[in-house]
């Protein structure tokens, strides 16, 4: 059976010791790291931008799974691109022509994802399906690291993956939030394909077990 992607959140990782932690990454079993980009403005906080990113790169040898909570986020698709993103989510809420956003991504070569906040249904993705790579779920309300999981997300994930399966989407499924061993097996169960874990690795004692876990949490149980 096919084991959960990994995707270490760079929000929770020691600034002081960045170099560090991005080897840590490295050497575990992780397959992404998760650089989320803040704008003030989408959300409360603000966080990396492009020269942090193209640092990132020149240490970190795992895809950048880059995280857009940004208005108006058509603007900087160019940028993350070149700075060396392999995927890049725009928010639902924030793409009037989510159609056209997804494609441009594409044609940067990257792959396209779409990140839903926890009020919002997976109902307007249907029509967009064909262009989405990987779908985001927030589990808890984006801006700030270190947010307990909402609970309802479960139901969020199951109902998303019958709607990929009845549409033959091969899309992946992506958690956000207040992931931790203590809910990746249901998550999993759910129909989850990737976790985001942020405060459950880099705040672990020891963080390459924290991610070795993850890894190898139960298997999904999806019919």
């Amino acid at each position: 059976m096919t084991q959960p992607l990994i995707a270490p959140s760079l929000l929770a990782a020691d600034f002081a010791n960045l170099q560090r932690d991005l080897e840590l990454v490295n050497q575990s079993e992780a397959d992404y790291l998760h650089f989320d980009v803040m704008d003030g403005v989408f959300v409360p906080n603000i966080s990396f931008g492009f020269p942090l990113l193209e640092a990132v790169r020149k240490h970190c040898t795992k895809p950048v799974d880059v995280h857009l909570m940004i208005t108006d986020p058509d603007r900087y698709l160019d940028a993350f691109a070149n700075g060396g993103a392999s995927v890049i989510h725009v928010h639902y809420e924030a793409c009037p022509h989510l159609h056209r956003t997804l494609t441009r991504i594409r044609e940067l070569g990257c792959k396209a994802g779409v990140a839903l906040n926890p009020h919002t249904p997976i109902s307007g993705l249907v029509d967009v399906l064909e262009q989405i790579d990987v779908i985001l779920i927030m589990s808890v309300n984006p801006g700030f690291g270190g947010q307990s999981f909402i609970p309802h997300t479960l139901r969020k994930i199951a109902d998303l993956k019958q709607v990929l399966v009845a549409n033959q989407c091969p899309a992946l499924i992506e958690v956000d939030g207040g992931v931790s061993l203590a809910n990746a097996d249901a998550l999993l169960r759910a129909g989850t394909d990737m976790l985001v874990a942020g405060n459950s690795v880099f705040g672990a004692k020891d963080p390459l077990n924290a991610i070795y876990q993850l890894k190898n949490s139960r298997q999904p149980l999806v019919a």
